[in-house]
């Protein structure tokens, strides 16, 4: 194998500079490739080349006589190692510049007394041994890698041989272990899991430390604030027990959590899910009570906060998911001083029966379903449950809400609470499948601080996504607003409630009579005069506390709205077959003429047919407000051919800032007698009629100041349940309602719109 002096020279101060530092890696020659042959080492040392490390210098020798002919005999040449001086600035010049070009290495091998042949030598031996060592340095590294891997074959060999199940931590050979013991450990180590989110949830909620979420719980315990008792309560016929029905979590980018898990035959709630869920809720709700503008606007009139979408939209993630299809969304936000203290307020909201009669024009029905936790330290202080209301306005042309919602209450500083509720989506089958399907219920709530005098000041948000295609188009406005449903409602019948209890619970009860009887005698007349307007209210909007038949008749209005039901032994109302019909209609007349006209008993022959064409007689007044309107009264119709009329006529009525009711039924002198004697009022007959008026504001009727009239009328058309209703019966109601409506108009001086 025959090569150029040139190349001779540096193979073999490439090989001599490798075997010296590299003896123990045999392996290393490879680098020259497989053909290389070891003897040609050997054969160039005999022809007289020799070795010239980074360290060596020659002398005699240059281009010129390596390139001599092959004729000329070999010159003897004479080598000699660089000096220390050399061999240091060469090593300082090659950190600097491990490549040095033709005028760099010309420099330095005059400064150091070198041919330009030598540096260039040098450098190329140098650059070859930084190589090496690079290439040993990552040769330690690759045999701690192949180290480190060989033990963890050896890890996985021994696993194999000894499987465990990753579940439960126990053998994984089938056969060791029953499958019922199997699944138990599988369920514990869930379990385990669960209290360990459940332990961590429940220290940001009660802003502790829950120890004793984390330690064994004795057996007389076990029903603590955190455990869920599904299916204490129905509502509306459907029961959470057996096969109750799933539900599920939407969140933000579509996708569906169950906040409901099948376990066995019945369903159980992820409760630490419904804390996050109350958590967030809580966040949301802070944040639009004490934040303004932009968030919140005002109105035209300036007088009502409204939402501003599109920051709402920027501010806030969806807690319960994106709007459904086809909704609608109407916020409002209203605060106002209300006659009770903070805990009391937080007690009654807390408490599903004390919600629903505060709120008796508002709620239909309001059930607890289960209670999370029922707060600490003895208070409500986080308190969370879950509840299932039903929703009203006082129209025919607007359905009911039904939603079911988590409630959490939370004291965040001394006499400063919040109560924030937030809807629960659940898909469902069966024939109530369209229950939650209108309405959803987002962060909505209060915040209520104590003032001085036993009053506090109540900040009320209220927050919803609805179908507004259910609405009527003469509501649809209104309902938008907040009007139908919105904080403004809620604030001003709390004021107006707590004002009447201000009263009722004082020494004695304010009365105009005649006769006089007992406090006891008073307090049964408000219970009775109490359900009255609470059967007006659920007849007029056909809610689910009663199951009514709806009538399509052809000579009926699509406006009136006409349902019938047969009572058979239901305690407070006639045998019989009993007919509703209501509607509603715009009237451009204010909320407080109207109402005044309508509860003046002098002027009550003008419109209403139980007075027999003359004036009717007030024998009693109990005030429930300061204003005059707001009260209980029971009236005397006028005689007809001087005989004594065994009819009176209890009304309630009053009027606030959200709208005014008039509700009036015909009872019997001698059952009255009995409940003005302080007897039970329970089985009093009644059946109501009445007017409820919504205003509208300002430029929202025609240019003119107006408002919403709803006109209902309950009759006993047969003493029979099982008698057929008849054409003529529906016909009569109808003409009823539309004669008396004719009459406020005239009586008014106004005409139709």
């Amino acid at each position: 194998m025959g090569v150029d002096k040139e190349t001779a020279f540096f193979l073999l101060s490439f090989v001599d500079n490798t075997m010296k530092s590299k003896m123990d890696d045999h392996d290393e020659l490879g680098l020259l490739g497989e053909n290389f042959d070891p003897g040609l080492i050997g054969r160039m040392r005999e022809d007289g080349y020799e070795s010239r490390s980074g360290s060596d210098n020659f002398e005699g020798a240059s281009g010129d006589d390596q390139d001599a002919g092959e004729d000329e005999p070999p010159r003897k040449k004479k080598y000699h190692r660089h000096t220390p001086h050399q061999i240091q600035e060469l090593e300082f010049f090659f950190k600097e510049c491990p490549h040095p070009d033709e005028k760099q290495r010309s420099e330095l091998s005059k400064r150091l007394g070198l041919e330009n042949k030598q540096i260039k030598f040098w450098f190329q031996n140098r650059r070859t041994q930084m190589k090496t060592q690079l290439e040993r340095h990552e040769n330690v590294i690759l045999r701690q890698e192949n180290d480190k891997l060989r033990t963890e074959n050896e890890l996985l060999k021994e696993a194999m041989r000894n499987p465990m199940c990753n579940n439960c931590g126990g053998p994984g050979m089938a056969g060791e272990i029953s499958y019922e013991q199997h699944q138990l450990r599988i369920e514990n180590a869930r379990l385990k899991d669960e209290l360990g989110r459940v332990c961590a949830l429940a220290n940001k909620f009660f802003g502790g430390p829950m120890s004793s979420l984390a330690s064994p719980v004795p057996p007389s315990c076990l029903n603590s604030n955190l455990e869920l008792a599904v299916g204490r309560n129905d509502f509306g016929g459907m029961s959470t027990t057996g096969t109750t029905l799933p539900m599920v979590l939407e969140f933000g980018d579509g996708a569906l959590m169950p906040l409901m898990k099948p376990m066995g035959n019945e369903m159980v709630y992820e409760r630490s899910m419904f804390v996050d869920l109350a958590l967030a809720a809580m966040d949301e709700l802070i944040k639009m009570v004490h934040t303004d503008s932009p968030l919140w606007i005002k109105s035209l009139d300036g007088r009502r906060d409204l939402l501003n979408h599109e920051e709402y939209m920027r501010t806030f993630s969806p807690c319960i998911g994106m709007k459904p299809n086809g909704f609608v969304s109407e916020a409002s936000r209203e605060s106002g001083l209300v006659i009770i203290n903070s805990l009391a307020l937080v007690e009654m909201l807390m408490d599903a029966n004390r919600w629903m009669e505060m709120f008796p024009c508002i709620i239909v029905r309001a059930v607890t379903v289960d209670v999370i936790s029922s707060g600490t330290g003895g208070t409500r202080s986080g308190a969370l449950q879950v509840m299932q209301s039903e929703f009203q306005v006082l129209s025919p042309l607007v359905p009911t809400r039904q939603v079911r919602f988590l409630r959490f209450c939370k004291q965040h500083a001394e006499g400063v609470w919040a109560v924030v509720d937030v809807s629960i989506d659940i898909t469902q089958d069966g024939p109530n499948a369209q229950l939650h399907a209108s309405c959803r219920r987002l962060p909505s709530g209060c915040i209520v601080q104590d003032m001085a005098n036993g009053c506090s000041k109540v900040t009320w948000v209220e927050h919803s996504e609805y179908d507004e295609s259910a609405v009527h188009p003469l509501y649809r406005t209104l309902v938008s607003a907040g009007s139908g449903f919105g904080a403004h409602r809620w604030i001003a019948t709390l004021q107006r409630q707590c004002e009447c209890l201000a009263i009722l619970m004082s020494s004695t009860l304010s009365t105009e009579d005649h006769s006089g009887f007992s406090a006891a005698g008073k307090k049964s007349m408000l219970k009775l005069a109490q359900r009255m307007t609470y059967n007006f209210c659920t007849g007029v909007c056909a809610s689910s506390v009663r199951k009514w038949d709806k009538l399509q008749i052809g000579n009926v209005s699509e406006d009136v709205k006409v349902m019938t039901r047969k009572n058979i032994n239901e305690a407070g109302e006639p045998p019989g077959v009993v007919l509703s019909a209501a509607t509603s209609v715009w009237m451009p007349v204010t909320q407080e003429r109207l109402f005044n006209f309508l509860r003046d008993e002098r002027l009550r022959s003008e419109w209403d047919i139980l007075s027999n064409g003359g004036p009717m007689q007030e024998m009693l007044r109990i005030a429930k407000g300061e204003e005059r309107g707001n009260c209980v009264s029971l009236m005397r119709a006028s005689a007809n051919d001087g005989n004594e009329n065994s009819m009176l006529i209890l009304q309630e009525t009053w009027s606030d800032a959200s709208g005014a009711v008039v509700v009036y039924a015909p009872v019997d002198i001698s059952c009255i007698s009995v409940v003005m004697g302080g007897g039970d009022s329970t089985y009093v007959a009644l059946l109501p009629s009445g007017f409820g008026i919504v205003p509208l504001p300002p430029n929202k009727c025609k240019g003119a100041e107006g408002c919403i009239l709803t006109v209902g009328f309950q009759i006993l058309v047969n003493s029979l349940p099982t008698a057929k209703l008849t054409v003529e019966s529906v016909e009569t109601v109808n003409n009823l309602i539309s004669c008396t409506i004719q009459k406020i108009k005239a009586s008014v001086s106004l005409t139709s719109p």
